[in-house]
């Protein structure tokens, strides 16, 4: 359990830190150029790995057909999260993508699809889900509450004292 933890903070990390560099490079070419670039690269660094790590072990796969195109989903991923980072930045884009992964991650587990096993939804799911969105919200809105409320003292309920 605490390796399944630790790798899966590990994981945040290289998806936020990735998410940043893909930004960066998008700033200088297309968003298909950067996708592309990531996902040879990742190709090249994930075929290389496996050879060292499972020899010829690495191509025993038994899935689903359909599993075996998810590289496809992954052009999606790159695509629309690298844009977004650039619109909004990191911090806020990695949020909305964090909200938006436990939420399908729950209905995915609530309904059992793709090969998962079905999860009872729960309303501590539920709860769950609503207290990260309103922390997400707050995240993203508290700035610009935290800005208007500068700019125009009098748009508050609360005056500031002089």
């Amino acid at each position: 359990m605490i390796s399944g933890i630790l790798l899966a903070l590990i994981g945040g990390g290289f998806v936020s830190l990735q998410n940043t560099f893909n930004a960066n490079v998008k700033k200088q070419v297309s968003v298909w150029t950067t996708t592309a670039l990531v996902l040879i690269l990742g190709f090249a660094a994930s075929f290389v790995a496996g050879l060292v790590s499972k020899g010829s072990g690495l191509f025993s796969f038994q899935a689903e057909p359909w599993f075996w195109f998810s590289g496809i989903v992954g052009v999606g991923v790159v695509a629309c999260v690298t844009q977004g980072v650039q619109i909004l930045g990191p911090s806020h884009a990695i949020s909305l993508v964090m909200v938006s992964q436990i939420f399908f991650g729950l209905v995915w587990d609530g309904l059992g699809w793709f090969g998962l096993e079905q999860i009872p939804f729960t309303w501590q799911s539920l709860l769950g889900v609503l207290l990260i969105s309103g922390g997400v919200l707050l995240f993203q809105l508290g700035p610009k509450l935290e800005q208007k409320r500068l700019l125009n003292p009098n748009a508050w309920p609360i005056k500031p004292n002089n």
